[in-house]
């Protein structure tokens, strides 16, 4: 297999096409069936999945998806209430936990990331803020390769400079056009992919 046949959908047993970034690996390709692309709405999943993004910073995405139920655990199950009141000694505890990354910007940004949401929850709601710079409507990208799929691009710029001037951390431009691609506000499934129609319609 070359390297240019290794970016295109590849077919599996199942007689299924898939993107090809999540290779064979069961819980990956579990996320990529199931998760990845489809669009949320939630404004406490969309809150979960955006810091979620930012402990991925400088990781791969399947090592914070094997640590996922940790992190819920841990952070009260994302309830951006509770993780805004987070004090020095629950940080410090989760400084502590060998079940999630414990980077203490990262935890503190979490902090300051909940009581940023609270803001914006409140004043218009959180999912429409987000789904507010699409349109409210999916981006449907017609990729047939992986190395058409681009990093951040200058809509994934703006909403993540917004954030930032709102108060969220770890949420520059290649992080949010992740977290766009992973909630369905843009639908890169490769073209090839049956996930590509399937979060389309």
């Amino acid at each position: 297999m070359n390297d240019e046949s290794k970016k295109r959908a590849i077919l599996h047993q199942d007689g299924l096409c898939r993107c090809p970034w999540p290779g064979f690996d069961p819980a990956y390709l579990a996320y990529h069936d199931q998760e990845w692309g489809v669009v949320e709405r939630d404004s406490r999943a969309l809150y979960e999945k955006l810091v979620l993004d930012g402990f991925q910073a400088g990781l791969s995405w399947i090592a914070i998806l094997r640590k996922r139920d940790n992190f819920r655990n841990a952070f009260d199950g994302f309830d951006p209430l509770k993780i805004a009141a987070y004090d020095q000694v629950k940080i410090e505890s989760l400084m502590q936990d060998a079940g999630i990354v414990r980077n203490r910007a990262k935890i503190t940004g979490a902090v300051a990331s909940a009581r940023a949401y609270l803001e914006i929850e409140a004043a218009q709601g959180f999912s429409n803020y987000l789904w507010g710079f699409v349109d409210g409507r999916p981006i449907v990208n017609q990729f047939r390769t992986l190395a058409e799929v681009p990093a951040a691009t200058p809509l994934s710029e703006k909403l993540s400079k917004d954030l930032k001037r709102r108060g969220l951390k770890f949420c520059g431009p290649t992080i949010i056009y992740a977290f766009m691609q992973a909630v369905g506000m843009v639908n890169d499934h490769l073209v090839e992919c049956w996930r590509h129609q399937a979060c389309q319609s």
